[in-house]
């Protein structure tokens, strides 16, 4: 089973930077893609961004483009989401989830239904 834990979560100001972490365990294997996801109370879990364990970065939200950055740290089976310029709306739960291949085609990439496994969420809270 793989087992994700998201930590690195907190309270940061407006403009700030934050850097989320996804430690990983279990069986992972080179053609699993690692993404992040974002739910705020009483919302749908939304796509936030996508890397190939083995390659690179597949694609962010538009929302996040040019602020976050998904990257990964194979030797220590960690995903990180480096987050800069925060803004209020930014604030939800972030998960880490993965699933066992890349998926095909952008529709599938976001949808949570493609991710077999989930991370139990780390808070992000920006304040204005």
């Amino acid at each position: 089973q793989v087992r994700l834990v998201e930590s690195g979560g907190g309270l940061v100001q407006a403009g700030g930077p934050l850097r989320l972490s996804c430690a990983v365990s279990g069986r992972i294997f080179s053609s699993y893609t690692m993404v992040w996801f974002s739910q705020a109370p009483g919302k749908e879990r939304e796509f936030v961004a996508a890397i190939s364990w083995s390659g690179g970065v597949i694609g962010y939200a538009d929302s996040v483009k040019g602020r976050f950055t998904i990257s990964r740290d194979n030797a220590k089976n960690t995903v990180y989401l480096q987050m800069n310029s925060l803004k209020p709306e930014d604030t939800s739960n972030y998960y880490c989830a993965a699933t066992s291949c890349r998926p095909d085609t952008t529709v599938v990439l976001t949808t949570q239904g493609a991710y077999a496994y989930w991370g139990q969420g780390t808070q992000v809270t920006v304040s204005s």
